[in-house]
């Protein structure tokens, strides 16, 4: 279960908009254990890969988003993080990147983010989903491959 600092939700709830709505989407799977949110995260992987076949390219965004969020819970619930917020989930990549020695995971996750402001505004060309699409899946199995590495040791 993702941990709650202490004032974590009522901060991300003074900021309300964007960050409410997904503080509150993430705390609905907050009793989800660590091999739940890595499911999920491939489970939205292939979704999100039929949404962009069949040409709705809103739900493929946040599919992506929600693929890679998941899969950075499944770490943070493994270490007792918090990963109810958006703010949390950033710092938790930035823990992993440190942990792991790869600075890869910041920048992957930042293009998942740019999928879910798409999801809200639409604003990414053709040219950043064809290259940003392929970075998410590939940060996605990668986090997912490090953590199971983590597990064997």
């Amino acid at each position: 279960m993702c941990s709650l600092v202490e004032g974590e939700d009522r901060q991300a709830k003074s900021l309300g908009g964007e960050e409410e709505i997904a503080s509150n989407t993430i705390q609905g799977s907050s009793n989800m254990e660590h091999e739940d949110h890595r499911q999920t995260a491939l489970d939205f992987l292939t979704a999100s890969d039929r949404e962009f076949l069949d040409g709705d390219h809103l739900q493929a965004s946040e599919k992506l988003w929600g693929a890679a969020t998941h899969a950075v819970m499944a770490a943070a619930v493994q270490r007792d993080w918090p990963c109810r917020t958006h703010r949390s989930l950033k710092l938790a990549v930035d823990r992993l990147a440190d942990e792991f020695g790869d600075s890869s995971l910041r920048g992957a996750f930042a293009a998942a983010e740019k999928f879910h402001s798409n999801f809200y505004h639409d604003e990414m060309e053709d040219f950043e989903v064809a290259s940003d699409r392929p970075e998410v899946h590939r940060f996605v199995h990668h986090l997912l491959a490090l953590l199971e590495r983590n597990d064997d040791s």
